[in-house]
């Protein structure tokens, strides 16, 4: 019989001690980073399940034991603050000015990208140079605009204005700028016009930047305050936003009502943003921009 030969455990690797290091300073400084951002909306949801005494207290309640789930009830019961209103005029300004605007911004990015005409990089400038004119500056004539067509106190006031965003086709523009030309002209030779094209091959390939844009736009136009403050001056045409503001005045100050209808109008957009994060990431990836 031959003998058998012991089988030795493979070589330990040597422990790099400088790169276990760099691990745990990067995940806890990921950590640290974290928790930071994650203190104000610790403390709107705590001073929410408060009572007003708890939170102006000179001693800090680190939770809300017992909770107060009465202030809830309050809030939605307060006839001096419609909040089931203002969350239902929230959600479709934003819905319908999300989706307006992804659709012209792609519209414009489309054309300013692969239509040749003789005036496109003109238009392209004009629009470039419109991203440089602060907002405040077209306010008032955007105001006197509306007022004009007797949109005050419409909610088709508040949206139309904000259908039009340049940056967005810009952005649409540089993504249909890298987009390969090969489909496009196998569209061609199945008989597809420019808008065949754009809507049976480019849409269907631009979810990516779409999702991006649209929840960018989303969380924008559901936390705008200042034009439909002024558009919107009936109750019956107020956002979350303004109702907010209501339990802020210059005699009392609501703080559990302020805190819980902040918790209220948080809660659909951070949903949002933990399930949507990644096609951010992506859409802004999409774009050809190069940080």
């Amino acid at each position: 019989m031959s003998a058998v030969t012991p089988r030795l455990p493979p070589p330990r690797r040597p422990l790099n001690t400088g790169r276990l290091l760099g691990q745990v300073l990067t995940y806890t400084a990921l950590v640290l980073l974290a928790i930071l951002f994650l203190i104000p909306y610790y403390i709107i949801f705590r001073n929410a399940l408060l009572s007003q005494p708890q939170i102006t207290a000179f001693t800090w309640t680190w939770l809300p034991i017992p909770p107060r789930f009465e202030n809830l009830r309050a809030i939605l019961e307060d006839p001096t603050a419609p909040m089931l209103t203002g969350l239902r005029n929230s959600a479709i300004i934003a819905t319908v000015q999300t989706s307006g605007s992804i659709l012209l911004a792609s519209m414009a990015g489309y054309g300013l990208a692969r239509i040749p005409y003789r005036w496109a990089n003109q238009v392209f400038f004009l629009m470039l140079v419109t991203l440089m004119i602060p907002g405040a500056v077209t306010f008032v004539p955007s105001y006197v605009l509306v007022a004009s067509f007797g949109w005050i106190n419409t909610l088709h006031g508040i949206i139309v204005p904000g259908l039009f965003s340049t940056f967005n086709a810009f952005l649409f523009r540089q993504f249909y700028l890298e987009f390969p030309s090969e489909l496009e002209d196998a569209g061609r030779v199945d008989g597809l016009s420019y808008w065949g094209i754009y809507r049976h091959i480019l849409l269907p390939n631009s979810v990516g930047i779409i999702t991006a844009l649209g929840l960018l736009g989303f969380i924008g136009s559901w936390n705008a305050f200042l034009w439909p403050l002024i558009i919107g001056q009936r109750s019956a045409y107020w956002t979350v936003q303004i109702v907010l503001s209501t339990f802020l005045t210059a005699q009392t100050i609501n703080l559990p009502a302020l805190f819980m209808g902040a918790a209220i109008a948080v809660l659909p957009l951070l949903l949002i943003f933990i399930f949507a994060q990644s096609y951010i990431v992506e859409g802004v990836k999409a774009t050809g921009i190069k940080g």
